[in-house]
Order: structure tokens, then C-alpha cells, then sequence
């Protein structure tokens, strides 16, 4: 078989000169940062460490924008909201060992919420790998196998020449639908040994594509323009793939009522007459999800938080299209389409016909009122006044990132995102001291909006370091702390449960001397001066923080 090279791009003769004799000095960690660039990364994230010099000192000589982090797991949740915003892959340079290990919790909140995150190792030397134990610095037995649950896909570059291959097979997995990290491990001596081979030039790592089988767009069409109450569910999915546009004309094609998850947030927008909104932590809600005879579930694997905790039967057909194959059908029988949010709608939305239903709107609305009814009998008026007035001060387009704390779990039920891609939260993996750490990622990724993180107290000791960070980097980012003097919701669980708590108790500091010490401008506020407060620390260039001492409650769950 002979084969045709003469489409194959020529060198020129100065370029061809290059590639023989490329400059001298380079190493390992040399290509590492030549792959990243020839795929296309301006940006990266991490903390140095004793094994991965070799890629940091490669990484001064470069072009690439370098972020560094107080805590490993920190630059983690950074890289995961730099993935979030920008769609790209977020590089994250971590040593061997305990600086790996750090990283591992915010990796799986990154596989949770779907960000491409691509963490890159250090090793013990090669002579090292396979188990053997040789007492080497942070030596591990088997690193991959700590992270191997966590990521997407696992590439161990054990000699130079492996290095370009490696980054750009992790680069195409972080983007394959649906994305998410994955992991590059190079042993020290490969990173620092001197190479002769040619500078990497550009490479091509795009993922494929994934489309719906036409069989099941076909079948899905024909039910969705037959029901008589179809409803729709937008979850994360839609959001990762840009397609909130597609999923607004499908609603208003069929006249289905939409309710969007947590991690949809945006997907929908949240005063359209078919607006749900996110109340899904409610019975009202779930009991109308039941009653629709076909249910259209797009990007959601309708796990805990959105089918209220497992209480959600659904009692209609249910159509699934989900990016993630072991998503489809996890929890309930489905039509389940493997495909892309986007095209999956796109092609939806071309075969269905329309349908009418005049009483769509009012059925919502009523869902609405009587949710509405329920919130206003527990005496929740703090909570909401305090909702409101970040909803008042935060610009729409700007981006959010919430803890894992009181506020933040009103705010996936009642907050408007107002666009979509702005409002990200923890919720996936569900670990403490996400959003500041994560404003810092979203705020390099766009230095042209101001950018919101949201902690308890108890969170914000996780991560209060990177104040340091944001002060450093001069970065467009208001933190706003709400000091309750405790894990709050634990709080709450256990006194619901227990009668008593243990352990949800803090001392904690002044928050606002300590972020004035860090050279960062604090207020303490009140919730009547929230708003003003936030608008103003928002409008100031730099980071800020804003204290709101106050003890917040949960309204009542309904799936117990």
C-alpha cells in the first residue's frame, strides 16, 4: 500500500535548521512547558516542590502565565474554576507525594462538576517507579493509585520522548465529552535530564465529538411532541456545552415547563413563564415532576440533590441525554441518548413538532405560589433579606463561587443566576473551602469582572491563605464571609438529629484585622448594609473581603 505524504505540511529550510539543531539547555521540563504551549495553554496554576523543579524553572523561561497557590488543594479548586470558565484546560503543577495527595480533594470536585483540569506530577527518579522502595523523598508506592478513582485517564511518562505524547493523550481526555481532570506523572530525572530532541511545535489534541444516535432522536421527538405534560430538566451539561440558547427554543417549541439543578444554575432563564426556577429540594416541585407523562432530563444524572434526596418517582416516560455513559439510566429507567447537551437539543429541536399548552404557564406559576407559601410559614426572613441583597449588589454578568455553607444551599433553590456559567458551587464533591480559591481561578481567567466567593467561617479557614494569593496577584475578587461561629449546617443536621452537636463549635479569628494584615481591604456589615457594602467592595479594584457576623437557618427539608 503506498500512501500520498504530499499534503503533508513542508519545512522550510530555515525551520528545518531549527528542528536540528534546537537550542541547548532544554530538559524535561522544557518540553512539558512546550506541549502545554503548543496546545494551546497560557495558564497555569500550582506549587512547586523539591521533584518538579525542573518543570517550574522551565516554566520562568517560558511565556506561560504562572499562578501560584498557598496549598496544593487550593491551586486545585483554582485551576477547576479556570476549566469552568473559559471551557479550556486548566494545567496544575503539583510535586510528588504530599504535594499530590493534597490536590486529590479538589480533583474530585473537579470530576464532579465536569472541569478539565490537568494535573501534572512530579515522580520519585524512574529508578523508583514500580513499587520498589527505596526510601526516595515523598515516595509512594504506587501514586497513580491514589488518584486513579478520582481522574478521568492516567499517563506515566517514564523517558522524554514520552512527555509530548502523554500531555497532549491527557489534554484530549480533560476536554472528551464529558470533561473533566486527568494525570500526567513524570520522575524527577526526566524532568531535569537534558534533551537534544526538537522543540515541540503545535499539536492537535481536539476531542471528538458526541452526537445523539438518530434512532433515539427520532424516538425521543415522537414522545416529546405527543405528551401532555412534558417537563423538562437542565442540568450542569447544559451549561458546560454552551447550550441554554438551544434548550429556551426546545421549552418554548413544546411549552414545557423547565426546572434547572443545582449545578444547571442559569441554564434557564429564571423569570420565564416556564421557569421552575431550582426548587428541587421541594415536595411541590417533585410531586409536579412526577405527574409529567414525559420527562426530558438533559446533562443530569438526576443523582442526590436533584431527585430530592431519592424520593423522586417518576411516573411518565423518561428521556435521559447525558454526556457521561454511566450517568445514563443510574437512577432511573430511561430512553437514555449518549450525546453532548448541545447537539443532542440541537437535533431535538429541528424534529420535534410544536405543541401548544395554554395552561402550561399557569401550572407553573402555581408550583411556584405554593412553594412560595411554604418558605413564608417557617419565619425565614433574615435568610432571604440577606439572599437578596448579594443577588442586588453582584453585577449579572459577573461570577460566583459558593461554599459548602448555609447561604450557599438557599442560593441553589432561590438565587438567580441571571446568566448562565456564573454561578458555580461545591456541590458535587461537597468539600469545604471551595469558592475563594476558586474566585482566584475565575478571576485570572477574566480580570474584567469582579468575581464573588461566599464562606462561612468554618470554610474560609480552609482557605485562608490564599488571601495572600489575591493580594499578590492584585486580583478583582470580593470575599464575603458569613461568621456564624461554626460548621452551620452540621449544626443543624446534628441538632435535628441528635437533639446536641459535637464538634461544630469555632474559635475563630477577627476576620477583618486578619485580612487587613494580608494588606486586603475588610468591612464588617450588618444584612441591612449587606448590599451596599458588597456593591461597593465589588466596584473596588483588588481584593476585598466583607464580614457578615450572622447565624442563618435552613429552611425544612420535605424529603424526610
Amino acid at each position: 500500500m503506498s500512501h500520498d505524504h504530499d499534503d503533508r505540511p513542508r519545512l522550510t529550510d530555515a525551520q528545518a535548521a531549527a528542528v536540528l539543531t534546537p537550542p541547548p539547555g532544554r530538559n524535561g521540563g522544557d518540553l512539558v512547558v512546550e506541549s502545554l504551549q503548543g496546545l494551546g495553554a497560557t495558564t497555569v496554576f500550582g506549587l512547586p516542590g523539591q521533584h518538579a523543579l525542573g518543570v517550574f524553572d522551565a516554566v520562568r523561561r517560558s511565556s506561560l502565565r504562572y499562578v501560584g497557590l498557598r496549598v496544593e488543594n487550593n491551586a486545585g479548586f483554582a485551576a477547576d474554576a479556570y476549566g469552568r470558565i473559559t471551557g479550556e484546560v486548566a494545567p496544575l503543577l503539583l510535586s510528588t507525594g504530599p504535594g499530590a495527595l493534597t490536590s486529590l480533594a479538589a480533583l474530585q470536585e473537579a470530576a464532579a462538576a465536569s472541569a478539565p483540569v490537568l494535573a501534572i506530577a512530579s515522580q520519585v527518579p524512574a529508578a523508583g517507579l514500580g513499587g520498589g522502595r527505596h526510601g526516595y523523598l515523598h515516595e509512594l508506592r504506587d501514586q497513580q493509585a491514589a488518584v486513579r478513582d478520582i481522574v478521568k485517564s492516567v499517563h506515566t511518562v517514564r523517558t522524554a520522548s514520552q512527555i509530548p505524547s502523554a500531555i497532549a493523550a491527557a489534554w484530549e481526555s480533560a476536554l472528551s465529552a464529558p470533561p473533566g481532570p486527568v494525570w500526567v506523572e513524570i520522575p524527577q530525572d526526566v524532568l531535569l535530564a537534558e534533551t537534544v530532541l526538537p522543540v515541540v511545535s503545535a499539536m492537535d489534541a481536539n476531542p471528538r465529538e458526541l452526537y445523539p444516535r438518530p434512532e433515539l432522536t427520532i424516538a425521543a421527538a415522537h414522545l416529546l411532541s405527543n405528551a401532555e405534560r412534558p417537563v423538562i430538566i437542565a442540568g450542569g451539561g447544559v451549561v458546560r456545552s454552551d447550550a441554554s440558547g438551544k434548550l429556551r427554543a426546545l421549552a418554548e417549541k413544546l411549552d414545557a415547563p423547565v426546572v434547572t439543578t443545582f449545578g444547571g444554575k442559569g441554564a434557564f432563564p429564571w423569570e420565564h413563564p416556564l421557569s421552575l426556577r431550582s426548587w428541587l429540594e421541594d415536595r411541590h416541585t417533585t410531586d409536579f415532576l412526577e405527574d409529567a407523562d414525559v420527562l426530558l432530563v438533559v446533562g443530569s444524572g438526576l443523582g442526590e440533590l436533584s431527585s430530592n434526596y431519592h424520593t423522586f418517582r417518576p411516573r411518565g416516560r423518561v428521556i435521559q441525554i447525558e454526556a457521561d455513559a454511566g450517568k445514563l439510566e443510574s437512577n432511573h429507567p430511561a430512553l437514555g441518548i449518549h450525546s453532548d447537551a448541545r447537539e443532542a437539543l440541537a437535533d431535538l429541536l429541528d424534529a420535534v413538532e410544536r405543541r401548544e399548552d395554554p395552561d402550561a404557564a399557569d401550572r407553573v406559576r402555581t408550583v411556584l405560589e405554593k412553594v412560595r407559601g411554604r418558605i413564608d410559614a417557617q419565619d425565614l426572613v433574615l435568610e432571604q433579606q440577606v439572599l437578596a441583597a448579594v443577588r442586588e449588589a453582584l453585577p449579572a454578568a459577573a461570577p460566583s463561587f459558593w461554599d459548602m455553607t448555609i447561604l450557599a444551599y438557599w442560593a441553589w433553590s432561590a438565587f438567580d443566576a441571571r446568566r448562565p456559567n456564573t454561578m458555580h458551587s461545591a456541590q458535587g464533591a461537597g468539600g469545604l473551602g471551595y469558592a475563594f480559591p476558586a474566585a482566584v481561578g475565575a478571576a485570572v481567567a477574566d480580570p474584567t469582572k469582579p468575581v464573588l466567593a461566599v464562606s462561612g467561617d468554618g470554610g474560609a479557614m480552609y482557605s485562608i491563605a490564599e488571601l495572600a494569593t489575591a493580594r499578590q496577584y492584585d486580583l478583582p475578587l470580593t470575599w464575603l464571609i458569613v461568621d456564624d461561629g461554626g460548621y452551620g449546617i452540621l449544626r443543624e443536621y446534628m441538632t435535628d438529629a441528635f437533639g446536641e452537636t459535637t464538634g461544630t463549635e469555632l474559635s475563630r479569628p477577627d476576620f477583618v484585622a486578619l485580612a487587613e494584615s494580608f494588606g486586603v481591604p475588610a468591612v464588617r456589615t450588618t444584612p441591612e448594609s449587606l448590599a451596599a457594602d458588597l456593591g461597593t467592595a465589588l466596584a473596588a479594584p483588588g481584593p476585598s473581603v466583607v464580614v457578615l457576623p450572622a447565624l442563618l437557618r435552613m429552611f425544612e427539608p420535605t424529603h424526610l
